[in-house]
C-alpha cells in the first residue's frame, strides 16, 4: 500500500495501478511456467488501464461553470462571498473532485465533489468566502476537476473555465469636517441652495420676450428699467474639487538606495508599490468619500495634468478625470484597486531629471510626458479656477518641485497638500516654499493615520492665500 502511495496520481488510481502490477506478475509467472492463459490473463490486466486512460482523454467530460461574488468589488479587509454554480454538459456520468484555485495569499484552495448532495436540475451549487488585506485584482480560479472512467482505474484532471477577475478597492477612511470648501460654504447642498435660491438684489434679469410666462416677471427691474424684465433662469451649479495624486516611483521609492516593495503576484506579474505609496492611495480614497458625500463634483490628476488613472489596470474608463455621485466615487475606488508607481524605476535616472528639472535626458530611462507640476497641469487648474477646493497628496518632493507646484493654490478656493514621507522633516523647505505661495501644507509618516492627517487642515495658514489675480500660470517652474 505505501508503494501505491508512491505511484503518480494524475495517471492511474490505486487500483488501476494494482491492476497494472497484477498483469506484470501473470506475465512473470507466465514466463516461468510457460502458461499461455497466464499470458493470456497479463495482457488483459495490462490492456484494461491503459485503454481506460486513452478513453478518458479522448471522451472528456464537459462541464460549464459561473462565478458570482457578493459584493463586487469589495474592499480591503471586507469579507465577500464566491458562489459557484457547475454543470455538466456532456453525456458522462459518475463523480469529480473539483478544486478552486486561489492566490497563494488567499489560503488553501476550497475542494468539493460533483454533483453535490443539493444538486437540482443537473447543476451542483457551492460557496466559500474570502477576505483580503490588500488592495489589487486577483484571478479566482480556474476550477479544476479530477474524474475517473466508469472502472475507476484512471484519473484525469483538467480546468474547466478559465476564472474569474476579483477587484478588492481600498477601504476609505471616515475623516473629520473641516472648513476646506471656501467661499462655497462646508457642502455643496449649502451652496446649491443659496445659488437656487438669489435675493431680490442679486436675481439676474432680461428683456421680456415672447412665450415667457408672466409668474416670471420682475416688477421691481420693470420700474428701474422702465419695459418689461423677466427673471433669468441661472443654473444650479455643483461646487468641484480637484485631487492630485501623485504616483511617481521616485516620489514614493523612500530614499537613496532603498527601492518600493512588490506585492503579491496578481496574474502573473507584480504590482509596484511601497508603505508610502498605499497610504497615499488610502488617503485618495477617503478624501475622495468624504467630498463626494458633500456633494462635490471630483476631478482626479496626476502630478503631469493627466487622468490619475490613465494607466491604472483597473480603471473603468482610464481616460476620464472627472467623477460625480455614487456611480463616480465608485468608479473611483476601482480604478485605484490596482494603481501603482509609474516612471523610471532607476533611482540614478530620477535623481538626474530631478537636477536638470524640465529637462529631457537624450538617451538612458527617459520618463514619457512633460515635468511634473509645469504648465500642462496649470492648464488643467486654471480651466476650473475657483471652483472648490485644489487637495495634493504627495510623495517625495524636492524644494524646486514644491516651488513649481506652490503657483497652483491660486486656481482654488482652498489648497491642501499632505506629503507622505518615510522621514517627514526632511521636507520643510519644500512644505515652507508650498506655503508661501498659499498652500496648507503637512508632512506626514505612513504611521500617522489619514484622519489625523487631514484634522491638521482645518487651522489657519501661516501664510495668506495671495490673491488670485497676482498668479502667474507656469510661475516659479524652473527653465
Amino acid at each position: 500500500m505505501a508503494l501505491l502511495d508512491r505511484l503518480p496520481r494524475h495517471l492511474f488510481t490505486q487500483r488501476g495501478w494494482g491492476m497494472l502490477a497484477a498483469g506484470a506478475a501473470a506475465l512473470a509467472a507466465a514466463y516461468v511456467m510457460g502458461r499461455r492463459d497466464l499470458l493470456s490473463l497479463a495482457m488483459l490486466l495490462f490492456v484494461l488501464p491503459l485503454v481506460s486512460l486513452a478513453g478518458i482523454r479522448l471522451v472528456k467530460p464537459r462541464f460549464q461553470v459561473y462565478r458570482e461574488f457578493n459584493p463586487s468589488p469589495v474592499e480591503t479587509s471586507a469579507p465577500t462571498a464566491v458562489r459557484l454554480a457547475v454543470a455538466r454538459t456532456g453525456a458522462a456520468t459518475g463523480r469529480a473532485t473539483m478544486e478552486e484555485r486561489l492566490p497563494p495569499r488567499f489560503g488553501e484552495s476550497p475542494a468539493f465533489r460533483f454533483p453535490s448532495r443539493s444538486a437540482s436540475g443537473g447543476t451542483s451549487r457551492y460557496e466559500y468566502h474570502l477576505r483580503s488585506a490588500q488592495r489589487g485584482q486577483f484571478v479566482m480560479g480556474p476550477v479544476t476537476a479530477e474524474f475517473t472512467d466508469p472502472f475507476g482505474l484512471s484519473l484525469h484532471r483538467q480546468a474547466i473555465d478559465h476564472g474569474d477577475t476579483l477587484t478588492v478597492t481600498p477601504a476609505a477612511v471616515v475623516l473629520p469636517l473641516t472648513g476646506l470648501a471656501g467661499a462655497r460654504g462646508n457642502d455643496g447642498v449649502t451652496a446649491t441652495r443659496i445659488r437656487a435660491n438669489p435675493s431680490d438684489d442679486d436675481v439676474m434679469t432680461r428683456e421680456y420676450r415672447h412665450g415667457d410666462p408672466m409668474r416670471r416677471v420682475h416688477w421691481a427691474a420693470t420700474a428701474r428699467h422702465g419695459e418689461l424684465m423677466v427673471r433669468q433662469e441661472e443654473s444650479v451649479t455643483t461646487p468641484e474639487a480637484t485631487i492630485i495624486l501623485d504616483h511617481r516611483f521616485g516620489a514614493f521609492s523612500g530614499g537613496p538606495g532603498s527601492a518600493p516593495t512588490g506585492n503579491a503576484a496578481q496574474d502573473g506579474h507584480t504590482m509596484v508599490s511601497s508603505e508610502t505609496f498605499e497610504w497615499a492611495v488610502v488617503a485618495a480614497m477617503s478624501i475622495s468619500a468624504h467630498l463626494a458625500e458633500r456633494n462635490y463634483a471630483l476631478r482626479l490628476l496626476d502630478a503631469r495634468g493627466e487622468p490619475a488613472f490613465l494607466r491604472s489596470p483597473s480603471a473603468p474608463e482610464p481616460e476620464l478625470e472627472e467623477y460625480s455621485g455614487a456611480s463616480g466615487l465608485q468608479s473611483i475606488a476601482e480604478s485605484l484597486a490596482a494603481i501603482q508607481l509609474t516612471g523610471p524605476h532607476h533611482l540614478r535616472a530620477e535623481a538626474a531629471r530631478r537636477e536638470f528639472f524640465g529637462a529631457r535626458e537624450s538617451h538612458g530611462h527617459q520618463e514619457a510626458g512633460p515635468p511634473p507640476f509645469d504648465d500642462n497641469l496649470m492648464d488643467k487648474l486654471s480651466a476650473h479656477r475657483m471652483r472648490g477646493p485644489v487637495i495634493a497628496v504627495l510623495g517625495r518632493i524636492s524644494a524646486l518641485e514644491a516651488l513649481s507646484l506652490a503657483p497652483a493654490a491660486g486656481y482654488g478656493t482652498n489648497a491642501f497638500a499632505i506629503v507622505v514621507a518615510e522621514r517627514p522633516a526632511e521636507f520643510e523647505d519644500a512644505l515652507e516654499k508650498l506655503r508661501q505661495g498659499g498652500w496648507r501644507a503637512a508632512a506626514v509618516s505612513p504611521g500617522v493615520s489619514v484622519a489625523a492627517a487631514w484634522n491638521q487642515f482645518d487651522q489657519e495658514p501661516d501664510v495668506p492665500e495671495p490673491p488670485a489675480s497676482e498668479v502667474r500660470r507656469g510661475a516659479g517652474v524652473a527653465r
